[in-house]
């Protein structure tokens, strides 16, 4: 097992890596503990979980709403947990995103902790603090920064999740090593068939790194307000495909990361080289280079993104793989970019 450690300013969170959800009592108090997971993890899983209240919820982005939020406060109620409860994800992304939220802000907080069930899940969504609820179809416009305690990846959990699940995850492994590890990027070309049939050494690497690169970012910007900004590589685009398209995350990220790179390239920023090495990668693992769109509809997104600036965005450009940087640039300049692409 490896442990990482991420400081945050509403405290340390401890990201286990190999650790097993049979271990989860040893994290977190036993007799206070509430389980919030969804359907089908309940269903492959609830033999590990402990003996605990549950709250189960649906399952996908469409339950990632306040809706679903109020629901769990209102079930917490009549099970009469209180401030000294802990409440415990198990799940995906959707999972602990609405977990964190909830916990973070039930009688103005509760700890919390995440037992990560996914790929996605283990290399992003559960790591960094960032808790919160779609609105309006927009991706996690509603919450809070605060840091789960712990973060337990089993990567024995992975065996059931179908192919798609898989490639949503190594797309964020991807952009990790094109952002911050040129070493990773090289790893995953030699061992991506291997990552494919989760061998357990190379599945550990690529999510151990995957969490260091973050983590590292996150110790250094919790908020998001510079170097932090760079984890959204290939997402301001990936974005606003995912919700106009309904293709998955992982896919949708693929191709806003060629968009990204190929960006890049016309500024003068990245070589022609290095931009079809992250194309070739991202082919290799089963992910579009290449979508169909709506043009108007994508831009249309673009212009409601949480992080733009009025008529602009912080953009994630590339100098080489390993080195991001970003950059200003407006709304009108990216809608001309998607139209070339």
């Amino acid at each position: 097992m490896k442990a990482i450690e991420i400081h945050g300013s509403t405290g340390d969170s401890t990201i286990l890596v190999g650790e097993s959800i049979r271990s989860l009592k040893k994290y977190a108090p036993l007799e206070r503990m509430v389980v919030i997971t969804d359907e089908n993890v309940r269903r492959h899983y609830q033999k590990d979980f402990p003996s605990c209240e549950v709250i189960e919820i649906g399952s996908g982005e469409k339950v990632k709403t306040l809706e679903s939020v109020k629901e769990i406060y209102q079930r917490l109620i009549e099970i009469e947990a209180d401030r000294s409860s802990f409440i415990v994800g198990i799940g995906g992304g959707v999972v602990c995103d609405i977990t964190g939220f909830v916990a973070s802000t039930y009688m103005r907080g509760v700890a919390f902790g995440f037992v990560s069930t996914t790929l996605l899940s283990q290399v992003d969504a559960s790591v960094g603090g960032k808790n919160g609820v779609n609105l309006g179809g927009y991706k996690n416009m509603v919450g809070v920064f605060n840091q789960p305690q712990f973060v337990i990846c089993d990567i024995n959990l992975l065996k059931t999740l179908p192919e798609k699940e898989l490639l949503s995850g190594f797309a964020e492994i991807v952009k990790h090593a094109v952002i911050g590890d040129p070493h990773l990027f090289s790893y995953i070309q030699e061992n991506y068939k291997k990552g494919f049939l989760l061998d357990t050494g190379v599945i550990k690497k690529l999510v151990s790194d995957s969490i260091v690169i973050k983590s590292s970012i996150v110790n250094r910007d919790e908020k998001e307000k510079g170097e932090r900004r760079k984890l959204n590589f290939g997402h301001t685009f990936g974005h606003a495909i995912e919700k106009t398209t309904g293709i998955s995350h992982g896919e949708a990220v693929s191709a806003g990361m060629v968009i990204a790179s190929r960006l890049s390239r016309q500024m003068g920023y990245l070589s022609m080289e290095e931009t079809e090495k992250i194309e070739i990668l991202l082919k290799k693992l089963r992910l579009p280079a290449r979508l169909q769109i709506d043009h108007g509809r994508v831009i249309d997104a673009l212009g409601k993104d949480k992080k733009r600036n009025r008529v602009s965005i912080n953009f994630v450009l590339l100098k080489a793989i390993g080195h991001a940087f970003v950059k200003e640039i407006s709304i009108n300049e990216l809608g001309e970019a998607i139209r070339d692409f």
